[in-house]
C-alpha cells in the first residue's frame, strides 16, 4: 500500500457492518503467540491488507485483554502515512480481528540480519519519515513505548511505518509516564535510569 495516499482515511467503521465475511484469505505471513496475521482481499473493493487474528482465549490465558483492547482504541485514533493504519476491526466467537494497512518489504530487523546496506540518502528518509511519525504521535499525546527494528515495517516503496501499539500510552494532558515498559536494548537512557516522562 505504500505510504497512505487514499482520500479516505482510516477509519473504524461502525456504520459499516465489516466481517470476516467480507475478505477473501489469500495467505499467512506471519504467527505470534496469540494469533496469526493474513494478506486479505476485501471482497467489494479489491482492495488488499494485513489481516491480524487474535484468539480470544488466548488472550485471556496470557492476561493480554487488556492490551489488546488499548491497541484497538489507541489504533482508532490515528491516521498518519508513516503509521501502520487501522481500517477495520470486529470480532467473532473465537477471535479478535484488526485489519490494517499492508506492508510487504519486511520489518527492518529483517533487513539488518540480512546485513542489508542502505545507502546514506535511505537511512536519511527513514530518519525523518520516523521523526514525522513520532512527532505526530507526541501531537496526540501517545508514546509507543517499544520503539525497536522489528516494529519498524518497509512498504514496497521504500517508507517505514511503526506499527505495534500493543504496550503504548496515551497520556492526559499534564500526566508523566512512571512505568517502564519495551524491550530493554531498544529503551531511552533517561527511562532505564528512572526518570519520568
Amino acid at each position: 500500500m505504500g505510504a497512505n495516499t487514499s482520500s479516505k482515511p482510516p477509519v473504524f467503521d461502525e456504520n459499516e457492518d465489516v466481517n470476516f465475511d467480507h475478505f477473501e484469505i489469500l495467505r499467512a505471513i506471519g504467527k505470534g503467540s496469540f494469533g496469526k496475521v493474513c494478506i486479505v482481499q476485501k471482497n467489494d473493493t479489491k482492495k488488499m491488507y494485513a489481516m491480524k487474528y487474535m484468539n480470544k482465549q488466548k488472550c485471556v490465558e496470557r492476561n493480554e485483554v487488556r492490551n489488546v483492547f488499548k491497541e484497538l482504541q489507541i489504533m482508532q485514533g490515528l491516521e498518519h502515512p508513516f503509521l501502520v493504519n487501522l481500517w477495520y476491526s470486529f470480532q467473532d466467537e473465537e477471535d479478535m480481528f484488526m485489519v490494517v494497512d499492508l506492508l510487504l518489504g519486511g520489518d527492518l530487523r529483517y533487513h539488518l540480519q540480512q546485513n542489508v546496506r542502505f545507502q546514506e540518502d535511505t537511512v536519511k528518509l527513514f530518519i525523518c519519515e520516523l521523526a514525522m511519525a513520532l512527532d505526530y504521535l507526541q501531537s496526540q499525546r501517545i508514546i509507543h513505548r517499544d520503539m525497536k527494528p522489528d516494529n519498524i515495517l518497509l512498504d514496497e516503496h521504500g517508507h517505514v511505518h511503526i506499527t505495534d501499539f500493543n504496550i503504548a500510552a496515551m497520556l492526559p494532558k499534564e500526566m508523566r509516564i512512571t512505568t517502564m515498559a519495551g524491550t530493554k536494548p531498544y529503551m531511552g537512557m533517561g527511562l532505564m535510569s528512572g526518570h519520568n516522562f
